[in-house]
């Protein structure tokens, strides 16, 4: 599509408003996936900057396989046992690259649903004194969920995505893209195994959070 010059989404534009989201820079990314396009995205509102990975030609495509994806340090990055946010990662990519195409839209600002990285270790720190993830944050004064996902949505318009087929557990996911307008043919669970670490975060998501997760 483009190379390095920046575009910005229809949306606002046409109404003489300042867009919602901004495409920023563009390259080639190898992975040990597969090759990728990776896309620099930023919300002018706040600076916040999004990574998007798009494997072959989506432009005007139905049914594109997409992956929204919350930053998740601790899991993506360090390994960590206590979600199932890096498996989830690693399987997005992998079905994305060989599918014949395919987006993963890693949301940055979304680190602990959305509370902030120092926050989710305060709200760990609650989870190995018994609280589980919803009520530590609720007990640290803060949201259950802070996430939007209206970006992902403005994103995928900005790509030429018209339908998508969503790689998700999360059913507020496909709710936002809808209302956003970004039509969701078919949702694919991603259910990584589960350890002995995450066993009772996966149970809280599936029962207090609404997750489409195995019982």
């Amino acid at each position: 599509m483009d190379t390095n010059r920046g575009s910005q989404t229809q949306a606002g534009d046409a109404a003489g408003q300042a867009p919602r989201i901004e495409r920023v820079a563009t390259s080639r990314l190898p992975t040990r996936h597969g090759e990728f396009t990776l896309y620099a995205y930023r919300q002018p509102s706040d600076g916040t900057e999004h990574a998007v990975l798009v494997h072959g030609d989506v432009a005007g495509r139905e049914d594109v396989l997409v992956r929204l994806h919350s930053e998740c340090l601790t899991g993506d990055v360090l390994g960590s046992l206590r979600c199932d946010c890096g498996p989830q990662l690693e399987m997005s990519l992998e079905r994305i690259a060989r599918a014949e195409r395919g987006v993963l839209v890693y949301l940055r600002g979304h680190e602990g649903r959305g509370i902030g990285f120092s926050h989710k270790v305060r709200a760990y720190a609650l989870q190995d004194g018994g609280l589980d993830t919803v009520d530590a944050n609720v007990a640290l004064g803060l949201p259950v969920d802070a996430r939007s996902f209206d970006c992902a949505a403005e994103i995928l318009k900005d790509l030429g995505v018209r339908s998508v087929h969503l790689l998700s557990n999360n059913p507020r996911k496909k709710d936002e893209l809808v209302r956003a307008g970004v039509p969701v043919n078919r949702v694919i669970p991603v259910v990584p195994p589960h350890n002995h670490e995450n066993q009772r975060y996966l149970y809280t998501k599936r029962t207090r959070m609404g997750h489409d997760l195995p019982g």
